[in-house]
């Protein structure tokens, strides 16, 4: 086991945003968390980089404790988030953004392969290297985030709702890459509003409502779940 999160709960002052969630990740496998907005969810993501301080539980990641880590040491110890909003440096260009990624790794020989890496999955990204970041598409910049975090040779890669704001084509593209990696081996924590997506992407599904996790198990099941099919797939009571 990867990561291990352990009766999570997290406050935004007096509201409890997280209530005593528990999740796994396999190496090797990829889970998603799929929730209306406001469930919890990208709360969870931020609490597991170390961008928010739980109320208690635990994180274990890789057999160590780093729900008290900082920052800088999570991403050091192989966690990579690719953020809602993608939060990118508009003004710099796209090498630039990809060598901010980069920024634990001191040795160039080793960050041309990862460039290498990122540019198998994303060849639009090799096009536009000196292109100025903030004039790109959503989809492609969504590419752009995705590669950024892959530069810091993550063991686990984090992402929160990569389909956001995305045109159909561009959600069935991202879907693609992100397969494509699942099958490369990549060990993949997802978080996605899109529950379509993200119950085809994925191998086990928790499924949050009001910072609880009310189903879980293999996405399959998960799928054909009447209560997931109601809720979250468009699915009628006699469909």
């Amino acid at each position: 086991m990867l990561l291990d999160v352990k009766n999570l709960r997290v406050n935004y002052g007096k509201v409890e945003a997280v209530k005593g969630v528990s999740f796994q990740v396999d190496e090797g496998t990829l889970v998603s968390i799929i929730g209306a907005n406001g469930a919890g969810k990208s709360t969870i993501l931020r609490t597991i980089s170390g961008l928010i301080r739980p109320n208690s539980g635990e994180i274990w990641f890789g057999g160590k404790r780093i729900d008290k880590t900082p920052v800088h040491q999570i991403v050091k110890l192989g966690i990579a988030q690719v953020p809602e909003g993608r939060r990118l440096f508009p003004q710099l260009t796209v090498l630039d953004n990809l060598r901010a990624g980069a920024f634990l790794i001191n040795n160039q020989k080793e960050i041309n392969p990862l460039l290498e890496d990122v540019y198998h999955h994303f060849p639009r990204m090799k096009e536009r290297l000196t292109q100025q970041t903030g004039s790109l598409s959503g989809g492609e910049q969504q590419m752009l985030a995705i590669g950024r975090a892959l530069m810091s040779k993550p063991k686990l890669l984090v992402m929160d709702e990569p389909s956001l704001g995305l045109s159909p084509i561009m959600v069935q593209e991202i879907g693609n890459i992100i397969k494509a990696m699942k099958e490369q081996g990549r060990t993949i924590l997802l978080v996605e509003q899109n529950a379509n997506l993200a119950l085809k992407l994925a191998d086990r599904t928790y499924v949050l409502e009001l910072g609880k996790v009310v189903l879980e198990g293999k996405s399959t099941d998960i799928m054909n779940s009447p209560i997931v099919k109601k809720a979250y797939l468009g699915a009628t009571e006699d469909s």
